[in-house]
């Protein structure tokens, strides 16, 4: 099935697309990786451990990396964007838009660059959570293994300091946006998921209260490479909470936000109850849930970890989260549908389990395809376009990596019976 002239072109960096691109290559084509962030892995880069082993995903991660290094058939785009695809003799004539990084390949991640900046931004890697330099190395595993300049924090030539310490000259303070044509045979769209904005859920009480949060921080926070060391403490002060609340389909399943469910968010937080009692196993974690849902496979995982001490499970709906400040906690409220009481609980901090929201749901697709009524792209677009893993529904990183397989499979098939 091999033929080494015909590209097969991936948008989107994440674990689905890292793996079709690797899946297309060591058959025999060529592969071609578009990524809108400074760095390849997507969400999985942010994820301290998988479930239901609880293993790092860095592991699988470096693998790919080494695949992806070792095959001079991939070739990727970080800080890009498909800007057009028009259809022409049975292949694309596509045009990307890569943004200037400001750091070219010359740099050896050194950092001594970072260690004169004087300007410091939010660090979305860890969702705002800390901050890092203008100038900054996206995360300990990045590939590239690049520093990288956020152009909207830097105040570019009138400062220059990192530029005279840079003894490699590695950074291009007037480095501009390319524009790159790639002819590609066929298109597989990876484009991954966002998680559902919290502020958005009125009566949950995020923002306002700094010591509710959502999974994904929580995920950060339970990290070693993440703002607190892997310490789970409150925002607030910076303390280890004595109680935790968990509340699931927050957002989630709710006509007035996403009235889907994403699948995993069950899962996530019996990890995370894990990672608090892997902490401590003396800290009370509360579960509000409307469902509990777990596929098949996972279902020993659910019952080993709450079957475990200090952990309750609460099915019922939560109304809302309120502060009590004389107590210096939060309260949560729910209605028990099981015993029908009204359930006040009193905690140190609320994880949110916020959804899987489409990544593509409101962008602007230069190839055509279709939604389905949640935002994620229906399985196939135009001829030789096809979408893989969260691209087209919420899934886990197994089955995105099964998936992204096939797409790749499909893909070739498209080009060999062309």
């Amino acid at each position: 099935m091999s033929d080494n002239g015909k590209t097969i072109l991936v948008v989107g960096g994440g674990i689905s697309g890292m793996t079709t691109a690797i899946e297309a290559a060591e058959a025999g084509y060529k592969a071609v990786i578009v990524e809108k962030n400074s760095y390849l892995g997507g969400r999985v880069a942010q994820m301290n451990k998988y479930f239901p082993k609880l293993c790092p995903p860095y592991c699988g991660m470096e693998i790919n990396f080494r695949r992806i290094r070792a095959n001079a058939n991939i070739r990727s785009y970080t800080l890009a964007e498909l800007e057009s695809a028009r259809r022409s003799n049975g292949s694309y004539e596509a045009t990307l838009r890569v943004r200037p990084r400001f750091v070219n390949a010359k740099c050896t991640a050194c950092g001594e660059c970072e260690k004169v900046c004087p300007v410091e931004r939010p660090n979305e890697f860890n969702f705002g959570m800390d901050k890092t330099k203008a100038i900054y190395f996206p995360h300990d595993m990045a590939m590239p293994a690049r520093y990288v300049i956020d152009e909207a924090t830097c105040p570019g030539s009138s400062c220059a300091k990192c530029v005279a310490v840079c003894q490699y000259d590695a950074i291009e303070l007037d480095m501009q946006p390319e524009t790159v044509a790639v002819k590609a045979d066929a298109i597989v769209m990876a484009t991954g998921w966002d998680p559902y904005d919290a502020a958005k859920i009125d009566n949950l009480g995020f923002g306002p209260h700094a010591d509710v949060i959502t999974n994904v921080m929580m995920e950060r926070l339970a990290a070693g490479n993440g703002p607190t060391g892997g310490k789970i403490q409150r925002p607030s002060d910076g303390k280890e909470p004595a109680s935790v609340a968990f509340v699931q389909c927050a957002g989630s399943r709710d006509e007035n936000h996403l009235e889907h469910c994403s699948s995993i968010c069950c899962l996530a937080t019996f990890k995370h109850i894990a990672y608090l009692h892997e902490q401590n196993p003396e800290i009370q974690a509360y579960m509000f849930y409307i469902d509990l849902r777990a596929q098949g496979k996972y279902e020993s995982f659910v019952q080993s970890v709450s079957a475990q001490e200090n952990t309750t499970l609460i099915k019922g709906k939560v109304a809302k989260i309120e502060a009590d400040d004389a107590a210096g906690q939060l309260v949560v409220t729910a209605e028990n549908a099981v015993t029908g009481e009204k359930v006040h609980q009193a905690v140190d901090m609320v994880v949110l389990a916020t959804g899987m929201d489409a990544a593509a749901r409101d962008a602007t697709l230069p190839v055509s395809m279709e939604r389905e009524r949640s935002g994620f792209l229906l399985p196939a677009g135009s001829e030789g376009v096809f979408t893989t893993g969260v691209a087209k529904k919420p899934t886990d990183v197994a089955s995105c990596t099964q998936d992204a397989t096939a797409a790749a499979l499909k893909a070739i098939q498209t080009i060999v019976r062309r």
